[in-house]
């Protein structure tokens, strides 16, 4: 055998059977230590056949008979230590469990749970409530937990702290159990036994309260049987209403008047009209006088809800809103026939004003009767008048002119014309002579309205526009014999300077008096003339730089149309410019015949 150590290490030499005390050998250096009554067991209780050397099972179920039924397991050392099998940590070990053994669950005996013919036979029972209580839970009548479906989850109304089956844990939030409500006799409102039929509508228990009423009387005003629209959960059956719901919203006194007051024939169907209540008030009114005047039955359009003497109206919400000193107007001014179709145009209340107005005189100058196109509501003497909204806009001068000055024969009918004020002007002025001379008598042609004297005439208008010089000409050169007829012809103004004209002789050569012809209107000299489009070329060509002077080839002065080619070529020796021209066709000897041939000078 392996088992090697001293046999003195656990016997005596006095006797084999007697066991050295304490032994030799450290049972603790095995797989079990032995503790608690393990210490005080004989060797032989295991080892029965006294070879050491096999192995003994270390688990209790080898050793010890399971007197449970395997129901709690074959692990003794959950519940029981190696001092004792008694179990001291029962509640522990159910709440390791799952099922916490409180309340009137923690003075059980294990038996009234775990019920077996063994009663050290802990089967598992199930942690729900109803494995163990489902015989109450059929068997319990008020309420009738089957009949009323209710949870099988006892602890939703069953407190498991509690002692006994009593509750106070309901789920009642369906029908909250406040103020007067909170009520600990259930059958108050569960009547039929039945939990599940009770109504949570007010009428389902208050209607002998409801009927009972008399201030107000509920059921004839036809009060709603919803309790909860006035009354609270309180008890006294205090109640309030909010007017603010309805179609009539209290606000002002209303909220302090007594309901009899508005509701003397009852809580149905009262009318919201203020004339409802208020006719009287409506009627008795003399300051105006409401019925005389036609006013309106709706008070709310000039009465508030504060006080009846607190009326306002807001005329602005009619065709004549008020401005100005209309605003301070005392309302019998304009009303003094009465409230109910007052004329709105100013002519109604402001006749006289017009009529007793002299400057200017309204009624003889034909105003209008429509004052507000000149007066405001401020004051009738803040008189404006926009002249420019009529046919004769006011500018420069004319806006400081006084009235008088174009009106003196009054307002209707004045002419707009100039000539209407101005032909003295007209008449009197002399440079030029207006009438003499036939202007227009439409001053505007050439006077604007800042001044008379600063006259304008846009001679560019006319059938002679100015250009150059003509435009720094005093207008009397060419209007000595006035300004009606004036010729645009350039002769009309320029023959003496035709005719003194020598270089060329303009008379003489027979020039035309169109002096446009050659001249331009910046100045009489320099003068152009196409000598070289119109006649011949003297400028361009042979002849070009063979001349110095007209009078080179037209030698007669007097005559610019008699020319001479003969004198300038030297041929004065006729023979030979015979002999030239012998055989040529049409020669003759003379210059028209030259330039007949030569019109070009080659």
């Amino acid at each position: 055998m392996d088992f090697k150590i001293d046999c003195s290490a656990c016997h005596v030499p006095d006797s084999w059977v007697v066991m050295r005390d304490p032994l030799g050998f450290d049972h603790d250096t095995t797989a079990l230590p032995l503790v608690g009554v393990h210490a005080q067991v004989d060797c032989r209780s295991c080892h029965g056949s006294m070879l050491f050397d096999t192995p003994i099972p270390t688990d209790c179920i080898s050793c010890h008979t399971d007197v449970h039924a395997m129901t709690v397991g074959n692990d003794c050392a959950r519940c029981h230590t190696p001092q004792t099998w008694l179990v001291d940590d029962i509640p522990e070990l159910h709440e390791q469990n799952g099922f916490a053994l409180i309340g009137a669950h923690s003075n059980l005996s294990c038996v009234d749970c775990h019920l077996s013919d063994n009663t050290l036979a802990f089967a598992r029972v199930g942690n729900d409530c109803i494995n163990c209580h489902l015989d109450e839970f059929q068997a319990t009548t008020f309420p009738n937990h089957t009949g009323a479906g209710f949870s099988t989850d006892c602890i939703q109304c069953h407190d498991p702290m509690g002692t006994g089956w009593g509750t106070q844990f309901a789920n009642h939030d369906f029908f909250p159990l406040t103020g007067g409500h909170d009520i600990q006799d259930c059958a108050r409102c569960h009547t039929t036994g039945n939990f599940a039929d009770a109504s949570p509508e007010c009428s389902s228990c208050h209607m002998p309260e409801y009927n009972g009423t008399t201030d107000p009387n509920h059921q004839s005003a036809g009060f709603s049987t919803d309790c909860a629209s006035c009354h609270t959960t309180g008890p006294g059956w205090t109640a309030s209403f909010d007017h603010n719901i309805t179609d009539f919203p209290l606000h002002g006194t209303h909220t302090t008047t007594a309901c009899i007051e508005c509701h003397a024939n009852g809580y149905a169907g009262t009318p919201t009209a203020c004339s409802a209540c208020h006719m009287s008030d409506y009627n008795s009114t003399t300051d105006p006088n409401h019925a005389a005047s036609g006013f309106s039955t709706d008070c709310a359009m000039c009465h508030d809800e504060t006080a009846w003497g607190n009326a306002t109206f807001d005329h602005n919400n009619t065709d004549f809103p008020l401005h100005g000193t209309h605003t301070t107007t005392a309302c019998i001014e304009c009303h003094a026939n009465g409230y109910a179709g007052t004329p709105t145009a100013c002519s109604a209340c402001h006749m006289s004003d017009y009529n007793s107005t002299t400057d200017p005189n309204h009624a003889a100058s034909g105003f209008s009767t429509d004052c507000a196109m000149c007066h405001d509501e401020t004051a009738w003497g803040n008189a404006t008048f926009d002249h420019n909204n009529t046919d004769f806009p006011l500018h420069g001068t004319h806006t400081t002119t006084a009235c008088i000055e174009c009106h003196a024969n009054g307002y209707a009918g004045t002419p707009t014309a100039c000539s209407a004020c101005h032909m003295s002007d007209y008449n009197s002025t002399t440079d030029p002579n207006h009438a003499a001379s036939g202007f227009s008598t439409d001053c505007a042609a050439c006077h604007d309205e800042t001044a008379w004297g600063n006259a304008t005439f846009d001679h560019n208008t006319t059938g002679f526009p100015l250009h150059g010089a003509h435009t720094t000409t005093a207008c009397i050169e060419c209007h000595a014999s006035g300004y009606a007829g004036t010729p645009t012809a350039c002769s009309a103004c320029h023959m003496p300077d035709y005719n003194s004209t020598n270089s060329p002789n303009h008379a003489s050569a027979q020039f035309p008096t169109d002096c446009a012809q050659c001249h331009n209107e910046n100045g009489w000299e320099p003068s152009t003339f196409d000598h070289d489009d119109q006649y011949f070329p003297i400028y361009s060509g042979n002849h070009n730089g063979e001349w110095n002077t007209c009078a080179d080839c037209h030698n007669n002065p007097t005559d610019y149309s008699v020319f001479t080619c003969i004198d300038c070529h030297e041929h004065d020796n006729q023979n030979s410019v015979n002999n030239d021209h012998d055989g040529v066709s049409g020669y003759s000897y003379n210059s028209n015949a030259c330039f007949n041939c030569h019109p070009n000078g080659n």
